[in-house]
């Protein structure tokens, strides 16, 4: 039988700027602290393990892209 997927869930300016305030505190935050942003933003708690997920995956891409950048053009002395 195939798996059935879950619709994409889109989260609005204001959602998405309290995620990423949340993100800024804790990366990884406990399946309480999970289920009190959940309320605060209005999805589930499943979207929001989902959702931090996703931006853990983005800020160790964009560290490790930063890293790279840094070999690239060293800090002249």
């Amino acid at each position: 039988l195939p798996v059935k997927k879950k619709p994409r869930t889109y989260y609005s300016a204001e959602q998405l700027e309290e995620l990423e305030k949340m993100f800024q505190e804790d990366h990884y935050p406990d399946n309480e602290k999970r289920r009190e942003i959940a309320a605060v933003v209005g999805v589930t708690p499943q979207r929001i393990l989902v959702w931090f997920q996703n931006r853990r995956a983005k800020w160790r891409k964009l560290q490790k892209l930063s890293m790279k950048s840094s070999k690239k053009y060293p800090a002249s002395a």
